[in-house]
């Protein structure tokens, strides 16, 4: 028997405008749902009961009342990252200095999504300020990973990849600077999809000089992921990068939903100098994939590893010198500094100790490395890789051994993310295996600036020849 939480968003979203499933009915499942199961997953942070009623009432009167087109979420179940403020609704970015008042206003990405139509289920859970790549922080039990509940569900959108995976949300909205999209996708068997740097902006509220960072969608299907990304797109005064040209025919969802065609694809599986070892799950998931390409009749050659092929062999250096100013960058008060979580005090500590010629100096060689990876990867329509070393890591893994420690953890947990939003190109991870333990590895593929409309046609054309909406963790059934 199909449930509602066994339909697909655009499946959801059909069968409420032709009045065939109730918003009303698809709101109190779900928020039924979430009270039974969340208390073991700890996939929110605030469950957003009255809202998404309220939500619901109002798209069925928009669905009986309708003379012409009706949003394209509505009726839909989403929940939100709380790293984005939802109106009415407290956001604790995962830390304790985060005040507890409600949210005066909606973030513009949120706004979209209301827009279209969407059901606020609530805020998910993230690390702190969105700083790391698991799901851990002092405000919230820890997230854990549907797919075995003594498992990460990777960061920083793990609570709303949890969700997602567990049949707790339709879709959901997360974020990506580093990998914070791509990573949970991975490990929780989700379509994660970081779009083209300016493709969503991130006005009015949020600055992001280095362009690292950008909301994105995580979802089960691909052509989720399109209607989503479609829901989100969208450029705002002030932005500082300007969004790409939308796709041709329109719509992300109709690039979805036709064949990509005979595609050159270039791919690699290892971390050159840095010399961090790949997992052999991870490496025999990246050649089942490289199999597939070549089968649908895909183009597929070796290229090298970007960080040294493009950046000089100085990539992890400068990315951790952006990636503390960053953390440096979100207003706390220094009178409450020493609540910060251990590995946020050390990022902002090791960025005031940065000088400013420092931060220049990596900045402009990582924006000359972009110059040339794009240059070299101009001829490939997309590049597979990893999304990440590792399978799965245990709660408490990258925590203990004091942030340094920690940060290395990380590198080593993911070492193929963020060169791809240093770049800004759109980069998606697709759940196409399993390991022999019947946990989820991701592969990722990343595509031209402005070509999420390629990279989206060919991950649907990889869905239907490996389908994956049938694989869900045993969470899923309960």
């Amino acid at each position: 028997m199909t449930l509602v939480h066994d339909l697909s968003a655009h499946r959801v979203a059909a069968l409420v405008r032709s009045r065939e499933l109730s918003p009303r009915e698809i709101a109190e499942y779900y928020l039924k749902r979430v009270e039974r199961l969340d208390p073991a997953l700890g996939a929110y942070v605030a469950v957003t009961e009255e809202m998404a009623l309220d939500q619901a009432r109002k798209a069925e009167k928009r669905v009986m009342d309708a003379s012409g087109d009706l949003p394209p979420l509505l009726g839909v179940p989403l929940a939100v990252k709380d790293l984005d403020p939802v109106a009415g609704v407290p956001t604790t970015y995962g830390s304790r200095t985060a005040s507890a008042a409600p949210a005066p206003a909606d973030s513009g990405t949120v706004a979209r999504l209301r827009a279209a139509g969407a059901l606020f289920l609530g805020k998910t859970n993230t690390p702190e300020f969105g700083s790391t790549c698991y799901t851990e922080n002092s405000v919230a039990p820890p997230t854990r990973n549907p797919w075995n509940p003594d498992l990460s569900p990777g960061g920083s959108s793990g609570g709303s990849a949890a969700a997602v995976a567990a049949g707790l949300a339709s879709v959901a909205h997360g974020s990506d600077g580093g990998g914070s999209l791509r990573i949970p996708a991975s490990a929780c068997g989700l379509v994660g999809l970081k779009p083209t740097r300016g493709r969503v902006s991130g006005g009015p509220g949020r600055a992001d000089l280095m362009g690292l960072a950008t909301a994105g969608p995580l979802t089960r299907t691909v052509l989720d992921a399109a209607l989503v990304l479609d829901a989100m797109s969208g450029s705002g005064s002030g932005d500082h990068h300007a969004a790409p040209p939308p796709p041709p025919g329109g719509t992300f969802t109709a690039c979805a939903a036709r064949e990509p065609g005979r595609l050159r694809i270039g791919h690699y599986a290892h971390t050159g100098s840095a010399e961090i070892p790949v997992h052999p799950h991870v490496l025999a998931a990246h050649e089942e994939a490289l199999r597939l390409l070549d089968a649908l009749g895909h183009r597929v050659e070796e290229i090298p590893e970007p960080g040294d092929a493009h950046f000089g062999g100085t990539y992890r250096d400068d990315f951790r010198v952006l990636w503390t100013a960053m953390a440096s960058a979100v207003p706390v008060d220094p009178a409450r500094e020493h609540e910060l979580e251990p590995v946020n005090r050390w990022l902002r500590e090791r960025a005031r100790a940065t000088p400013v010629p420092v931060l220049m100096a990596a900045w402009g060689r990582l924006q000359q490395g972009v110059r040339s990876l794009a240059a070299a990867t101009e001829p490939y329509d997309a590049v597979l890789s990893p999304a990440l070393a590792l399978p799965p890591v245990p709660i408490g893994h990258f925590t203990g051994g004091g942030p340094e420690e920690e940060f290395r953890l990380m590198n080593e947990f993911t070492p193929f993310a963020s060169v791809h939003n240093v770049s800004g190109r759109p980069s998606v991870s697709l759940p196409l295996h399993l390991s022999p333990d019947g946990l989820p590895i991701g592969a990722m593929l990343t595509g031209r600036h402005g070509g999420e409309g390629t990279l989206l046609s060919l991950a649907a054309q990889l869905e239907q020849a490996c389908p994956w909406s049938h694989r869900a963790p045993p969470l899923w059934h309960h």
